[in-house]
């Protein structure tokens, strides 16, 4: 899979360092045909892993679908809902219906620990937790004295 930065026309998404340091997809941009769209994303590096916090709102936990390959998350889910309505004596009197879908991919730095990632889902948020190896921890700053 290639990755690559993509102009999104007329109404640029800004750049962040940390979508420059995870990477972005092409398959990110919105299709407003089918329905598709890219969710909100927070990254916080912590001393011992990064957080990916994902604003996914609607979604059932067992529709996510997260992926790791060649070192690459991916996150996608697709949703279809269906709504009836019909009068008392059974008539078709409305029917609406309505397909949902997104993916989006991150290029993971060489410090995660891929075969020890979780995801959880709460309040419309999902949060995927990226150990880092313990080589790869930030450590406190240690001063030396001169003697």
């Amino acid at each position: 899979m290639t990755l690559m930065k993509v102009d999104q026309g007329l109404f640029p998404r800004l750049s962040n360092l940390w979508e420059d340091f995870l990477g972005k997809d092409i398959t990110d941009l919105p299709n407003w045909k089918t329905g598709s769209s890219v969710p909100a994303v927070n990254i916080v590096e912590k001393p011992d892993k990064f957080l990916v916090h994902l604003a996914i709102p609607g979604i059932d936990r067992n529709d996510f679908k997260i992926n790791i390959d060649n070192g690459v998350l991916s996150v996608a889910s697709e949703k279809e809902e269906e709504h009836e309505e019909k009068d008392k004596e059974s008539k078709y009197t409305r029917r609406e219906f309505c397909y949902r879908s997104f993916k989006r991919s991150f290029t993971l730095p060489e410090s995660v620990q891929a075969d020890k990632i979780e995801a959880k889902y709460e309040n419309g948020i999902l949060e995927i937790i990226l150990p880092k190896y313990e080589t790869a921890q930030v450590k406190p700053v240690k001063q030396i004295p001169v003697k």
